[in-house]
């Protein structure tokens, strides 16, 4: 779980989480994100492009999300792995939820990674520092907005 504190309303903040479209403007780790079809239920539906660098190496891993839960009056959205090749995949879903506070407002983000290929101390370090980057030019993107 990550956490951040925002100088802004939770509905602009909850903007900037509700479509992952969005978070190539600040998570370094959403390398590539685009609008794909919805499914047949009509939810809305992401190709994700994750990359991360270790050293002189990149890992790179290309998902499609949906999102599976959006409730902007409670702030907040769940994003959840669903391929469509009939091939069974490791789990990846990503929650947010954002809160009102005295000073403005919090953002709290849980991802869940099923799978065994961004396992292991090294990644976890390194998705930690993408998070960090990401807190950070979050932070930006929501001070240029004001």
């Amino acid at each position: 779980m990550a956490s951040m504190e925002a100088p802004c309303e939770a509905n602009r903040l909850f903007a900037l989480v509700e479509q992952l479209t969005q978070y190539s403007q600040w998570m370094p780790l959403a390398h590539r994100v685009v609008q794909a079809e919805a499914g047949p239920d009509g939810r809305p539906a992401w190709d994700v492009e994750l990359r991360a660098r270790v050293g002189p190496l990149a890992r790179s891993k290309r998902l499609r999300m949906v999102r599976t839960v959006h409730d902007a009056e409670r702030g907040t959205v769940t994003f959840e792995r669903d391929e469509r090749d009939g091939r069974q995949h490791s789990i990846w879903m990503l929650s947010a939820t954002v809160v009102e506070t005295g000073a403005g407002s919090r953002l709290d983000m849980h991802l869940h990674y099923g799978g065994a290929l961004w396992t292991g101390g090294l990644m976890e370090r390194v998705l930690a520092d993408q998070i960090a980057a990401g807190r950070q030019q979050l932070l930006t993107v929501v001070a240029n907005q004001a």
